[in-house]
């Protein structure tokens, strides 16, 4: 069995260029550990199988839902139940650990250009 080796996140997030692209940064016990910069507005979507949770690890960003908006800064975290529809928005770019089932497409019961179906792994 492989020793594992530590992940440094800041590292990590050198390595991606771009918004709204996840990377999967680890994978334990069926579920990804994915990291993503965001920077202004995603889509409204839902997740009907899936919880999804939000780290922010740099910078913060909103989530809303249609009844209201969470404002998260670093270090806090929001879990999005599955079947809640909601939309990130971030004024500036802000660093994000993800933790989510492998099944979990970003853009839910949505399709459009942001979807990742297939997230690369770094």
């Amino acid at each position: 069995m492989k020793t594992p080796d530590k992940i440094n996140l800041a590292e990590k997030f050198t390595q991606i260029n771009s918004h709204w692209n996840p990377k999967i940064v680890g994978e334990l016990n069926e579920q990804h550990v994915k990291l993503v910069k965001f920077s202004g507005t995603f889509i409204w979507h839902k997740h009907e199988g899936e919880d999804e949770m939000f780290l922010v690890v740099k910078g913060s960003f909103e989530m809303q839902f249609r009844k209201k908006t969470v404002t998260l800064a670093e270090g806090e975290f929001i879990i999005v139940p599955k079947g809640v529809e909601h939309r990130p928005r971030a004024e500036n770019e802000v660093h994000v650990l993800l933790f989510e089932p492998v099944t979990t497409v970003n853009t839910g019961d949505k399709t459009s250009e942001l979807t990742i179906l297939n997230p690369e792994k770094i």
